[in-house]
């Protein structure tokens, strides 16, 4: 009874913290209850009572008495996610009682600093992961894709991809997920590719054929890297979205087994030639010249191309193609060689685009290839016969950088 007789002075009291104080102990009082359901009853009627308390102190003490519990009334915790900011972001972000259909209905009508809360619920189901998805708020989309507990189905990705794959930073945090399908990948890097024409600095600092030149390369490079990890992890959706969108073409299949993606390659002619992947994949591993031609035949192309094709099939087997520049370099040099010796300098129609590229290939791996031997043979130089910078002796049993110029007169002058 004394007890009571507290509670009830702190209810009534004029001063807000005694208010809270009460507010906070019967909540703590509601949630921790085991005894008879009338008692449950009148504990439940005094909550009920404090959500008509004008002071937000109060109303927040409530809600912290409740906000963690399983046994928390429902109905009076969709009423403090109507209240202020600072308790509704507390609500919906750690009460354990709100349902996806009270959640979701949060996700559409809530402001920016609600929805932030939301994403940051430890559990979050597809259907509320959709409803925030729908709303498109930029920060809370990237704070979603963040998290590495939350797995985000292809729907979805492909969703965000679409409407959203123009924002960099969003971007970048689906670029971060493993789970990210190719063809969502591809359509990624063709909006960086946008963004880099953008830019003005870009722009500035490269002159536009150039450019161009670099971002086709580097657009080819990166389609036929992410078709050859899908095809690594059994992931056929990525080829076939390329076939549906006819965007399998001479350039991509020479690009793909010029810089070794195999894989990627066979899928694609198992797709062009319609014929089951591995009896292909066995056709370019040890089928003949005149296995490859028919092979390619099949898909339709003209005798010049399937001819080209093979021969580089056949160059393919002999060499490691998916990491040495050298070896690229080399097998594409024996190509156009090849080309121009058999056609005596006049190239066919049929094969200009093709041998554009190879051409292009070539001055690309050929500067690759450069660089990794020069890099090799500057460390394999003496350094008795390291060029020293002009004003400058080696002193016998002296120590000089790469540069040439003892170590001890490397200092900054003051500022």
């Amino acid at each position: 009874m004394v007890a009571y007789q507290h509670f009830l002075a702190l209810s009534h009291s004029a001063n807000s913290d005694q208010r809270g104080e009460a507010a906070h102990m019967v909540a703590t009082a509601f949630v921790e209850h085991t005894g008879p359901e009338d008692e449950r009853a009148a504990l439940y009627a005094s909550v009920l009572g404090f959500l008509d308390d004008p002071s937000v102190k109060v109303r927040a003490c409530l809600a912290f008495g409740l906000l963690h519990s399983d046994l928390a009334p429902r109905m009076v915790m969709l009423a403090l996610v109507k209240d202020a900011p600072i308790i509704a972001r507390a609500v919906v972000q750690y009460s354990p009682v709100l349902i996806d259909v009270d959640l979701t209905g949060i996700a559409n009508e809530s402001g920016s600093r609600v929805l932030m809360a939301l994403v940051e619920r430890k559990q979050i189901s597809e259907r509320l992961i959709q409803a925030i998805v729908q709303r498109g708020e930029k920060e809370s989309l990237a704070r979603i894709l963040s998290r590495n507990d939350i797995e985000f189905s292809t729907e979805i990705l492909a969703k965000i991809v679409k409407n959203h794959g123009s924002n960099a930073k969003i971007r970048g945090k689906l670029f971060a997920r493993k789970e990210l399908p190719g063809f969502c990948r591809m359509k990624l890097v063709e909006e960086v590719k946008k963004s880099l024409f953008a830019s003005r600095i870009v722009k500035g600092a490269i002159a536009p054929d150039r450019l161009a030149r670099l971002m086709r390369d580097a657009l080819d490079s990166a389609t036929t890297r992410i078709g050859e990890e899908a095809a690594l992890n059994g992931e056929s959706g990525f080829t076939l979205q390329m076939h549906e969108e006819d965007r399998i073409n001479t350039r991509i299949l020479l690009h793909s087994l010029v810089h070794g993606h195999v894989l990627f390659f066979a899928d694609c002619i198992s797709l062009i030639a319609d014929m089951p992947g591995k009896k292909v994949f066995t056709l370019l591993e040890h089928g003949s010249r005149v296995a490859l031609n028919a092979l390619f035949c099949q898909c339709g192309m003209n005798v010049a191309l399937r001819n080209l094709l093979a021969r580089l099939v056949v160059h393919a087997r002999n060499v490691d193609l998916s990491n040495d520049d050298a070896e690229r370099f080399f097998v594409v040099t024996a190509l156009i060689e090849e080309l121009i010796i058999e056609h005596e300098g006049n190239i066919p129609q049929s094969l200009e685009d093709a041998f554009r590229y190879l051409d292009e290939q070539n001055v690309i791996l050929a500067r690759n290839a450069a660089r990794g031997v020069m890099h090799v043979f500057a460390q394999d130089v003496d350094p008795d016969q390291m060029l020293l910078e002009d004003g400058f002796e080696q002193v016998p049993g002296q120590d000089w950088d790469a540069k040439g110029v003892q170590e001890e007169q490397l200092a900054l002058p003051a500022a």
